[in-house]
């Protein structure tokens, strides 16, 4: 394992987040702010609580997840994508450097940005909510393996895009719809029956039902069967960017 490029691969995605340091946290702050704000005042004094837990406390884990989604798959996606765009990637590609040892740099600084900016809306939602840990245990493997999880899915998609507008189509038009429909801020015990079955063919369901589970020990599907889901998933993406470099798709030709 060559540790020293994976450290430099590491250091070099980690520096950029440095360089645009009001978009990579302050932007993610303040949005969770205001998300805490207009749904508070809109929908707090009307849903006064579910399940017995108040409703400002209740989308929290569902914001927290909304936030993390968005940056580990934005990171992960152009990290990869910004050495292709500009040709350097036929450098890293060429270097003694393996495919894992490619992957876990890349991977590894998506997954750490999206944590530090998850745990600072964590710290953000505790100054508007009281949030009690249940099960912190869980919450940290929940909230470890998803970022590391959509860090990857990103990567595959920053090498799938063949421009900018392909880079952007999944995180602005895909992943918000499903996170808004996964839970995030409702139970699915409130809609239909028809929209409940529904609902769980949306994967975001069990990741945010899952890491909710872990705050308040309430949970629209098992908690169990949500981090069988996350595992799952973990290794659709793991298969997936093996087959990607084992054939140089979008990379070699």
């Amino acid at each position: 394992m060559n540790i020293e490029a994976i450290k430099s691969i590491y250091a070099f995605e980690m520096a950029r987040t440095r360089r645009t340091l009001m978009q990579s946290v302050v932007s993610p702050v303040v949005s969770t702010s205001l998300y805490f704000i207009v749904f508070g005042a809109a929908i707090g004094s009307r849903v006064q609580e579910i399940d017995g837990v108040p409703y400002g406390a209740f989308i929290a884990p569902g914001l927290i997840m909304l936030t993390l989604l968005n940056q580990c798959i934005g990171n992960g996606s152009f990290g990869i994508y910004f050495p292709k765009f500009t040709g350097t990637i036929y450098e890293i590609l060429s270097a003694p450097i393996s495919t894992v040892e490619i992957v876990i740099g890349y991977v590894g600084a998506a997954a750490t940005k999206g944590l530090i900016i998850g745990t600072i809306i964590l710290a953000t939602a505790s100054l508007f909510v009281d949030i009690t840990i249940a099960h912190p245990v869980m919450m940290v493997l929940f909230f470890v393996l998803t970022a590391v999880s959509f860090s990857l899915f990103g990567f595959m998609i920053g090498i799938w895009a063949k421009d900018f507008e392909q880079l952007n189509i999944i995180p602005m038009l895909v992943v918000p719809p499903l996170v808004f429909l996964g839970g995030s801020f409702y139970s699915i015990d409130m809609l239909p029956p028809f929209w409940q079955a529904v609902s769980h063919f949306n994967p975001v369901l069990y990741l945010v039902s899952g890491f909710r589970w872990s705050f308040f020990e309430i949970a629209d599907v098992n908690p169990w069967i949500s981090l069988a889901i996350v595992v799952a998933f973990l290794a659709a993406c793991l298969s997936v960017t093996a087959w990607i470099f084992r054939t140089g798709y979008k990379l070699k030709n």
